[in-house]
């Protein structure tokens, strides 16, 4: 479980090519889509975007592998990490560190 998502980055800044919906989801991780959603609420994977679960496709595979620290990075707003920009790079997609990230801002 991930502490402090009073904090996370979650798919931030929004790209939908990041994005899964449940369903996809609960496909990729041989899961039910109730299953990836409460993931979504304790392990920061996913947030709901106009009413509607997204799930980020980077944090799903680190959370998936195992990857902890990365996806501790990774919710953290942090897009600089070699660990965390090779999931990027497996899904195609180039990192975007969040505004807030940036300058320090919850």
């Amino acid at each position: 479980m991930i502490d402090n998502l009073d904090r996370c980055f979650v798919l931030t800044p929004y790209d939908p090519a990041e994005g899964l919906t449940l369903k996809q989801a609960a496909e990729r991780a041989k899961k039910s889509p109730g299953t990836i959603r409460n993931w979504c609420g304790s392990e920061g994977i996913g947030r709901q975007i106009g009413g509607t679960w997204c799930v980020s496709k980077i944090a799903l595979e680190m959370y998936l592998d195992g990857e902890a620290k990365a996806l501790g990075r990774y919710l953290s707003g942090d897009r600089e990490s070699k660990d965390v920009i090779s999931y990027f790079h497996r899904f195609g997609l180039l990192p975007q560190k969040p505004v807030n990230a940036q300058y320090g801002l919850p």
